[in-house]
This record gives C-alpha cells, structure tokens and sequence, in this order.
C-alpha cells in the first residue's frame, strides 16, 4: 500500500521535491499546495499521511504545525542547504524529520519511514513526564542536542515551572505570583513572572510597567516563526530588578487568540534556560470546549492555562479564607489534579477571622484537610492596607512593605521552593540576640 504524501514547500523548492517523490513508486502525491490554507483543508480532509514543508513558505507557523499533528499528519521538513535560517526555523518547530532538499534519496527515505511510523510524530505524552515532552517537542529524546547551535542554550541550568492558578473569584493569585518571583529573588534565584492570564492580564499594571507592548505577545510571535531562543526571550522580558524579568501579558482581553498554545509551551521551555523559576499567573477558567477541540481548529481561549498546568513542575492553588473562596478551593482541587503532575499546593490568601471566626488559621487548615485532603498549605493573613499601598505604588512587598505579615508568609513559601528557608522577623531578632548574648 502506498504512503500518500502533500506538499507544501515555496516556488524555488517545489519541482525537486515532486521530482524526487514522483521517482518513488511507494509514495502517492495526492495534492501540491500553494499554500497553508490549502494544507489544511487537505489534512483535515484526510487525504494524507505525511506532510512534506518548508520553513519558507508564506504564511507558515508553529501553530499551523499543531494543527498539522493534530490531524494524523506526520511532517518531514526540507531546507534550503545554503541557507542556515531554514533548518534552524524547522527544528525548533520541532519537526523531528528534516533533510536537504538537495538530497533527493534522503528525502523519499525520510516520508516513506514519516508514513510507516505516523504515531511517534504525531502524539504527544499526555501529562505525566514534562521533560519527555519537551525532548518529543525539539524532536529528539535529548532536548537539549536540537536547540539553536548558536545559543549555548544547553549549557543553561533547567529552571523550574511553578503555576499560580485558582478558581474564579480567587483573589490574590497575581498578588502571589509577582510576590513569589520577588521573594525567590531575594533568596539568591533568578526569577521571571509571566502573565499568562488570557482574561485579565495586569502584572504590568502590578508592578507599574508600562503595557502597550506585551511581551508574551512578542515572545509567543517569535515562537510561532522559529525564531525563540534565550537570547531573543531575554530581549522581550526586561529585567526590573538583578535577577527579576518580566514577561507582561495582552493588554486588552480580545487579543487572546495570539496567545497559542504551541507557542506559549516553547516560550515557557526556553524560560527554563534563561531563569531559575518560571513563575506564571494563570487564568482561572479551565474547561476545554469539545466542539472547539475536535470538530475544528479554532485557537481555544483557555489553552493558555492548560498547556502551563501541564508544563508545570509545581503547581499553587490560590483560594480566599471565606466560606465561599473555600468552597470553590475544594471543587478547583477536583479540576485541577487531572491535569497536573503532582500533588498542587495550595496557598489561601486573605485568611483573617472576621470571615471564619476566632483562630482563622486552625479553622481554614482544619477545613481543607477534612473536604480537600490538603495538609500541606501556606496561609497568607489579611494585610489590605499594605497590599493597596504596595499596588498604588507599583512595588512588591519585600520593597514596599518589607516587614509585612503577608510578605513574610509569602517569603516562608519562596524559601519552601527554592530549598533556601527563610526566617520570620521575630525569628532573625531571636537569632540576633542569642548571637550578641554568646559574644
């Protein structure tokens, strides 16, 4: 039976590569595409196995990629040899066949071995082992061999994913994230905030960045072309502090379609290589729509938190200390623990006991062990005065307000995850003392 192959590669390329395929009588040509619409209406229809690209055909992204494997379609890429920017584009698209286009035999050998093994490039791990998927997304099962030559970017330490997610209505979770990425800062990491918040970005306006300019929209753009590496995420996130970038988000909520989900996956990978933590303020809304999903391949609008859930190697759930935030807490750990790797942590904010009563901490703790099974958590108290005072000024916590109650809880949280611990003001006073009194 013969492998059914479309093309679609640019004017200067495309008589080699139906020369070459027309010379194989195992491969069936079903359609030339002239251009991307083309390729996928043919994908979609069914019509072939494999997909012969080229990285500079009009039109053509990472993004259309994705739709590609999400039809069944295994890709293999040719390139223009004398031009080093074509296979540097398609590996970190992350096509894992690529060959010159100049090598006739290579080619029909790569597209008949695409259409004999269509699964192993066109799944991808579901969960469980990020770092399988990332080396499945670079196309190698060594992430780190395919990334840009140019860039050292292997030679980068692995930073860590952290998620900052809660149900709707749950406030503090940018509060917590930009607070978060300070305080791991100041604990001798290097840190970057990214607003992956498709619904109400304002880590900008949190930290009084001027965001005309979104830099997820920027980075998840040189995603889509091929052309994101540690040097160009490092152009679009500034650095606010030594150590501290970040990564705004869309300035309006109707600009959430540039945020895709491909996209922002390779942006998040390559974070890893240029900081420590990742930290991501998320949105809350997590439902994916089934018509949306299979029937078409329309941008879905809470793909943006899906793909960071399950990038993530920690994930935080932010709920508030009041019968309705721990409620929907509850029901958010239901949702959440399907599509994450771990165990989430959770951290409730605002905990004071005019909404739970005398001894607030013992009854919210008490609360999520018995209806949540959660006994590990972090609580952060009510400090409204200091957080407005902290937002009107555009400051975190460790510089606006370094003595506050709701800084320290959000520090002992930072020293949890950096491996750094950190002590209370009434603990470093005690240590002072007990120094000066064994001098």
């Amino acid at each position: 039976m013969s492998t059914t192959v479309v093309t679609a590669v640019s004017a200067p390329s495309e008589a080699a590569v139906a020369t070459a395929l027309g010379s194989e009588g195992e491969l069936r040509v079903v359609r030339r595409c002239p251009d991307v619409a083309d390729l996928l209406a043919v994908a979609q229809a069914g019509r072939a196995q494999v997909a012969v690209i080229s990285p500079d055909l009009p039109g053509l992204r990472r993004s259309v990629l994705a739709d590609l494997r999400s039809s069944g379609v295994a890709l293999v890429g040719v390139f223009d040899p004398y031009d080093e920017a074509q296979e540097r584009t398609l590996r970190q698209w992350a096509v894992p066949r690529v060959v010159s286009v100049h090598d006739p035999r290579a080619l029909v050998a790569q597209v008949l071995q695409a259409g004999a093994t269509p699964g192993s490039t066109t799944s991808r791990p579901a969960g469980g082992d990020v770092d399988a998927e990332f080396a499945l997304l670079v196309g190698d099962t060594d992430a780190g061999d395919d990334r840009d030559d140019t860039d050292d970017d292997s030679d980068l330490p692995q930073g860590r994913i952290v998620a900052v997610w809660g149900a709707v209505g749950s406030p503090g979770r940018t509060t917590v994230a930009v607070n978060l990425a300070a305080e791991l800062v100041l604990s001798g990491r290097s840190a970057m905030v990214v607003d992956a918040d498709t619904y109400g970005a304002c880590v900008g306006q949190l930290l009084a960045l001027l965001d005309e300019a979104p830099g997820i929209a920027a980075a998840v753009r040189l995603a889509e072309s091929g052309r994101l590496d540690a040097p160009g995420l490092a152009g679009v996130a500034p650095v606010t502090d030594p150590g501290f970038r970040v990564l705004t988000g869309i300035s309006r909520a109707s600009r959430w379609p540039e945020i895709r989900e491909e996209a922002l996956t390779e942006v998040l990978r390559t974070a890893r290589a240029l900081v420590d933590f990742v930290v991501v303020d998320c949105a809350a809304p997590i439902e994916e729509d089934e018509e949306l999903s299979y029937d078409t391949l329309a941008p879905r609008r809470n793909a943006a938190t899906l793909a960071t859930l399950r990038a993530a190697d920690i994930v935080l759930v932010v709920g508030t200390a009041d019968p309705v935030g721990l409620q929907r807490l509850v029901r958010a750990l239901e949702d959440v623990r399907p599509l994450v790797r771990s165990e989430p942590k959770v951290v409730v904010t605002r905990v004071r006991s005019s909404a739970v009563g005398g001894s607030p901490e013992t009854k919210v703790t008490e609360a999520l062990e018995r209806f949540a099974g959660v006994r590990d958590l972090s609580l952060v108290p009510e400090d409204r005065d200091t957080l407005d005072a902290a937002l009107l000024a555009g400051r975190t916590l460790a510089a606006g307000a370094p003595h506050s109650a709701a800084r320290e809880a959000i520090r002992a949280l930072a020293g949890q995850l950096s491996g750094v611990p950190s002590r209370s003001r009434r603990g470093r006073l005690r240590a002072l003392r007990r120094g000066t009194a064994s001098s």
